[in-house]
């Protein structure tokens, strides 16, 4: 797979994402990323491992489901109409297909799913069981973010960044590697204020960790020129809550839930836009292999 073909499906991300509300052909997206529907429709499957209907169907549920978690004032037939579903009964079926309950339990049940914490059983003789676990597991986390975080609000202005996509969890330490390796001539990391991130276009919590779509960048000064595989976007400006940690990479899903959960308790809600971390320092060069890092979750 050439670096040119990943660099215009990375466009074609970006088109789906600002276009879910809107009609998605196989013509119209194949258009824009400069290929036959016939090549494109095989180059789109070779590097995401789904069609291109397949991609949009999963991305459009997946939004639905963060609509149903975040957008409380949200009906659900609201939601049907804004994804351009045909019905609330089709709507229904394919979102059972994916979350295995229908969008009323999902939106009923989710202050029970804090990423992997809590499977609430519907059998009765299991949910006492189920419940204090959930809630032995929220006071932890809780104490966690209280000990090792530090947490402001802040307004951050629109920043270019540079990156690479990365879909799963698997190898994407190789991701960060190429980043890091494309700063290297360039020698942007010797400009201390540009910082490795990882920005998250799914959430772990409705999408499968396989399916995760992630950018590996780095922030610039200015936008450049790239090539190859390396895109261009924008971290948008906005009010974001900031976690700040020193902490192991295997605590990380700790430090976000957490942060989450200090997001929900505290009054604020999620804005459409997406959380991102922020690297300050090469943790396998840590005494004690810790990342310094911060979490950016936007908020409205």
């Amino acid at each position: 797979m050439t670096e040119e073909y990943k660099k215009r499906i990375n466009a074609v991300f970006e088109f789906i994402d600002a276009n879910l509300d809107n009609e998605l052909s196989l013509e119209k997206v194949a258009q824009m990323a400069y290929y036959s529907p016939f090549h494109f429709h095989r180059i789109f499957k070779m590097i995401t491992n789904e069609t291109l209907n397949q991609y949009i169907i999963r991305r459009k549920i997946e939004k639905a489901a963060a609509l149903l978690i975040h957008k409380k004032e949200l009906t659900i037939t609201e939601i049907v109409h804004q994804l351009g579903f045909t019905s609330n009964a089709v709507f229904t079926r394919t979102f059972k297909n994916y979350y295995h309950q229908n969008p009323s339990d999902f939106r009923k049940t989710h202050p029970h799913k804090f990423s992997k914490i809590s499977q609430v059983d519907s059998k009765n003789s299991q949910q006492k069981e189920s419940y204090e676990t959930y809630i032995c597991n929220l006071i932890n986390l809780k104490n966690f973010t209280t000990m090792h975080a530090k947490i402001e609000i802040k307004e951050w202005v629109t920043q270019p960044y540079a990156y690479v996509t990365h879909i799963g969890v698997k190898g994407v330490e190789k991701a960060f590697q190429k980043i890091i390796q494309w700063c290297a001539p360039k020698q942007i990391l010797e400009d201390h204020s540009c910082k490795i991130i990882r920005v998250f276009h799914d959430s772990f919590k409705i999408t499968a960790p396989d399916k995760v779509r992630m950018s590996i960048g780095v922030t610039l000064t200015e936008k450049i020129k790239t090539h190859g595989d390396i895109s261009i976007a924008e971290l948008p400006k906005g009010k974001y809550i900031v976690g700040s940690y020193e902490l192991s990479i295997e605590d990380l899903e700790k430090a976000w839930t957490g942060l989450f959960i200090w997001m929900n308790e505290n009054g604020y809600k999620k804005a459409n836009y997406n959380p991102f971390e922020v690297y300050h320092n090469d943790f396998n060069k840590h005494p004690e292999k810790k990342a310094i890092i911060d979490l950016y979750i936007p908020v409205e």
